[in-house]
């Protein structure tokens, strides 16, 4: 039982917090009151149609009558010569990747067959992140037992990392790389890249507002997480100098500046950046955590390893268009560009796995992307700069072999293609 001190001190704190929640709700309610003022002050502003100047009043048979005589009079040398070349047909001999005069709005005939094909392929392959289901997800995520601390790290860092980048990319191609290749079929192919990055961005976005992450932490890692800012400055640092709308191609220089634009944009932004994430995430996945997420990421990678391949192409299909671009002193700067990149993403590799996680750690990790560099530069035709390196992962390379692969989460075929593009033999 209470003494009477106790007693009347417990009142007086019941007291107290009443009086505090009655404050508060005070505050609340006028709170309200003042958003209800305002949202009725500004309703009062608005204006109402009555008010709206009355209709122009005009002589149809004048305007037309006009319009006819402009028409009559048009000069359509100026608008031709914008179109590049007039009304003269294009023929394929006149395409070319970069600084091409042949009118760009002509489509056909195409010299690139390869670049209509992946945008054919682009189309087909189709897919949106709310198609996905994240229920078992989220319970996944707000369970205290389910994820260790190390792979609830993976999973921020990595959305944090792409939310951004795929930001990046699509205001490098729309910005930049579109004005500058100067083939259709190929800017073709460029448009539908572009709006398959919105689709990422919108899939980052849908993975943290459905697991209900702090939105501020993760899109503003890139600021403030060492690791993730070194990639989101090495990606702008290589390719903000496109975005200035005075820069043109033309001169040595400037297409070299081109080239070593897409070859940090496709080979290293693309090509390896993406490269770590990607796996821990598909790893999560094959152990049936976070299976929402990676199943996303999975639909991500198919689409930016056929971004890579289209890359490439255009990388190598400019060096065969303007082989005195490709000197030596060139080379040996691509290929620092590329390890440079390599050596960022083993960083943000140690640092997202401190310790060994979802059967693999960092020394692994570093031989997969000192493997992947490799890769890239012998897609590029030069030398490999690690020796011996293997690819621990093998699974990852099965993953991207997308035709063979069925979703080993077991919810749908990868190759998941639009009903207009499926054969029903």
């Amino acid at each position: 039982m209470l003494s009477w001190d106790e007693y009347h001190n417990e009142d007086t704190l019941n007291t107290a917090a009443a009086a505090k929640a009655a404050a508060e709700a005070a505050a609340r309610e006028a709170a309200l009151n003042a958003e209800r003022e305002r949202q009725e002050a500004t309703a009062a502003q608005t204006v109402e149609p009555e008010e709206l100047p009355e209709a122009v009043s005009v002589d149809t048979a004048e305007v037309l009558e006009r319009a006819a005589e402009a028409v009559a009079a048009m000069d359509i040398a100026p608008g031709l010569e914008e179109l590049e070349m007039g009304a003269a047909r294009v023929s394929v001999d006149e395409k070319a990747m970069i600084n091409c005069r042949a009118d760009l709005n002509q489509l056909v005939p195409f010299k690139y067959d390869w670049a209509w094909q992946k945008y054919i392929d682009g189309c087909a392959n189709h897919w949106m992140p709310q198609e996905i289901n994240m229920t078992a997800d989220v319970a996944t995520w707000k369970s205290a037992d389910v994820l260790s601390d190390d792979e609830r790290r993976i999973v921020m860092r990595s959305l944090g990392y792409f939310s951004t980048a795929d930001s990046l990319v699509a205001n490098n191609l729309v910005l930049g790389i579109y004005r500058l290749i100067t083939n259709p079929e190929c800017r073709q192919y460029l448009l539908r890249q572009a709006f398959e990055e919105a689709i990422h961005t919108h899939a980052y976005q849908y993975c943290i507002e459905s697991l209900g992450m702090d939105e501020g932490e993760v899109f503003n890692m890139y600021r403030e997480i060492p690791s993730v800012a070194k990639k989101a400055a090495w990606s702008l640092s290589h390719t903000h100098s496109l975005s200035d709308p005075n820069f043109k191609t033309g001169t040595v220089e400037a297409d070299q500046t081109l080239l070593r634009n897409l070859i940090g944009f496709y080979a290293v932004t693309e090509g390896i950046f993406f490269y770590c994430g990607f796996t821990q995430i598909l790893s999560m996945g094959r152990r049936n955590k976070m299976t929402g997420v990676a199943e996303q990421f999975q639909y991500i990678l198919r689409d930016e390893s056929m971004h890579l391949n289209f890359g490439i192409d255009v990388i190598n299909q400019i060096k065969l268009e303007n082989p005195h671009l490709w000197t030596e002193t060139f080379q040996k700067e691509v290929i620092q560009m590329l390890v440079e990149g390599t050596q960022i993403e083993i960083e943000y590799a140690r640092d997202t796995m401190p310790r060994g996680v979802l059967g693999m750690n960092a020394a692994m990790m570093e031989e997969y992307l000192q493997f992947i560099c490799n890769r890239r530069l012998a897609q590029l035709g030069l030398p490999e700069q690690f020796s011996g390196a293997q690819n621990p992962f093998p699974w990852m390379s099965e993953i991207m072999d997308l035709r063979k692969e069925k979703n080993f989460f077991e919810t749908r075929v990868i190759e998941y293609q639009t009903g207009g593009a499926l054969s029903w033999d």
